[in-house]
C-alpha cells in the first residue's frame, strides 16, 4: 500500500461513529473549580485559573497548569486548559448509555466548548474510549478533535508538516457489534 494513502485511509476511519453521547445531564450541573488562584469576572462570565487547575462539571473532569473558561449568553462553557511542561492538561466525560463508558482525553492543551459538544486536544494528543477499564479505540495525533452531536473523530497534522513526515495518525478502533433486533 502506498504511504501516501495511509493518512487518508487513517482519517476515513476517524468518522466511524459510535453507538452513545456525552452524559447529557452534565449540562446542569455545577461547575466546581479548584486552582491556586482563581480570577473571576461576574461581568464578562470569565474566570481565570492559575496552578493546579481542576474543573468538575457533573462526570466531566478537566485538569492542566493554567486554565480559562468563557460563558455565553445562553449559559454555555467554553473551558480552555493548558498544561504544563512536565504535566499534560486531561480530560475525562462518562458517556450515555453504558455505566463504566468514558472518554479519556490528554495533551498539551484540551478545550471542550459545551455548545457544540466539541472537544480538542492539540500537542501530543491522545484520545481513548473505554467501557469497564478496557480500552476500545485510541487515537494519538498532534491535534484530535471529537464531535460528540456528529459522533466523529478528527486527527490533524501540524500546519507546517511535510508529505514525508506522514503519517502523524495513529488510531486503534475496536470493532462495533451491532444489536440483533427480534421479531
Amino acid at each position: 500500500m502506498s504511504n501516501s494513502l495511509k493518512p487518508w485511509i487513517i482519517l476515513c476511519a476517524l468518522t466511524l461513529s459510535h453507538l452513545t453521547f456525552a452524559e447529557k445531564a452534565d449540562q446542569d450541573k455545577p461547575i466546581i473549580l479548584e486552582a491556586e488562584k482563581v480570577s473571576v469576572n461576574d461581568v464578562q462570565q470569565s474566570y481565570d485559573l492559575n496552578g493546579q487547575v481542576l474543573l468538575i462539571k457533573g462526570s466531566i473532569i478537566v485538569t492542566g497548569e493554567d486554565g480559562h473558561i468563557q460563558v455565553d449568553p445562553e449559559g454555555y462553557e467554553f473551558v480552555d486548559v493548558k498544561g504544563s511542561p512536565d504535566t499534560a492538561a486531561t480530560f475525562r466525560q462518562r458517556r450515555e448509555g453504558p455505566a463504566d463508558e468514558y472518554m479519556h482525553g490528554r495533551g498539551t492543551q484540551v478545550s471542550y466548548n459545551a455548545k457544540t459538544e466539541v472537544l480538542t486536544i492539540t500537542g501530543d494528543a491522545s484520545l481513548k474510549r473505554s467501557l469497564n477499564m478496557q480500552m476500545l479505540d485510541q487515537l494519538q495525533g498532534w491535534k484530535i478533535e471529537y464531535d460528540d452531536i456528529t459522533e466523529r473523530y478528527r486527527v490533524t497534522p501540524p500546519a507546517n508538516t511535510k508529505p514525508e513526515d506522514l503519517p502523524l495518525a495513529r488510531a486503534i478502533l475496536s470493532p462495533r457489534r451491532k444489536a440483533t433486533l427480534e421479531k
